[in-house]
């Protein structure tokens, strides 16, 4: 297959290299102004990799949109809609039946939409086909050529066959996520989860994670249950199965801010859960769902709370049942 990859960060670089690994003729699309395209043009690498020879670099992103029957997407979950918008531009809102995949986790901050609901929301002739590629696994293990697990999921059933049969290897085995709303915000609230880990880790109290992620399944899972989604979906690997990663990683991004928040650090990397946690209180009022966790992290992150008293006044508040 043709598979572009639009974003040239840890995670575009990464899909550009495995999709390569496993047979495909891959193009990489980074913008000018990147830093790491620029990087990537001069030295083919980056801090975690290095492109096999015949990935092509572009910065042109109609040359992607031209060459590639897949494209996936791993950029910045707030500037994908603006990015949706550019390529409806660019293709003139005729897509030819390519298909797109978001390797990209997080909610749309204002609106509260999942990344697909934005996806088709600019482009609807992209209904069925868009599908989301997400669950554990870190660039750094699977470079070491350690296995994992991950999920493909869309509203279409044979779509996301398709791109299972297209992507599966030794290295990832995918399971068929049938749930695309819960499989999508498992995925994105599994960073605030990470987020509030670091804290924990940050305040040396580690040994509450046990709590958190007992807490952090069940207090989802109702959400996704009043979304309208299977409250079950949270319990698999987008959400609970991306713990591991996530939660005890020293690779996770959103359990390292988390622990250099409270540690007066500062934290140059993307931390999706920073403005996931916002879209996620505001997606929870509109069906009445209380999130215990995540307003504690936002009352942290937005409301300069005091992590310490904030969060152990989260895991010692008054009995409730289980």
């Amino acid at each position: 297959m043709r598979v572009g990859i639009i974003g040239c960060g840890r995670w575009g670089s990464f899909h550009a290299w495995y999709a390569s690994r496993i047979g495909h003729d891959v193009m990489l699309y980074g913008r000018a102004s990147s830093a790491n395209m620029q990087r990537l043009e001069v030295t083919r690498g980056n801090e975690y990799l290095k492109l096999p020879d015949n990935v092509r670099l572009t910065k042109n992103l109609e040359d992607i949109l031209n060459f590639s029957e897949v494209i996936i997407i791993s950029v910045g979950s707030q500037n994908l809609r603006g990015l949706v918008k550019e390529i409806k531009f660019k293709t003139n809102n005729i897509l030819d039946g390519k298909i797109f995949v978001l390797c990209m986790k997080g909610l749309e901050r204002g609106t509260g939409k999942r990344l697909t609901e934005v996806f088709v929301e600019e482009n609807k002739s992209a209904r069925e086909k868009i599908a989301v590629w997400v669950g554990p696994g870190h660039v750094q293990d699977f470079l070491r050529e350690i296995p994992n697990c991950m999920v493909m999921s869309s509203t279409n059933e044979n779509l996301t066959r398709q791109l299972v049969e297209i992507f599966k290897s030794p290295l990832i085995r995918f399971y068929y996520g049938k749930d695309l709303l819960g499989t999508e915000i498992g995925a994105a609230a599994k960073n605030v989860i990470g987020i509030a880990a670091g804290m924990l880790d940050g305040l040396n109290y580690s040994s509450l994670k046990g709590a958190l992620m007992a807490r952090g399944t069940a207090e989802l899972s109702r959400l996704v249950g009043a979304l309208g989604g299977d409250k079950m979906t949270v319990y698999g690997l987008s959400h609970l199965g991306d713990y591991e990663a996530t939660l005890f990683s020293a690779h996770s991004h959103n359990r390292k801010f988390g622990e250099d928040f409270v540690q007066h650090k500062t934290f140059d990397k993307l931390a999706e859960g920073v403005e996931t946690v916002a879209a996620l209180i505001q997606l929870a009022k509109s069906v009445n769902v209380e999130l215990p966790i995540s307003e504690s992290v936002y009352k942290i992150l937005y409301e300069n709370a005091n992590p310490k008293e904030e969060l152990t006044k989260l895991f010692l508040r008054s009995t409730k049942e289980e």
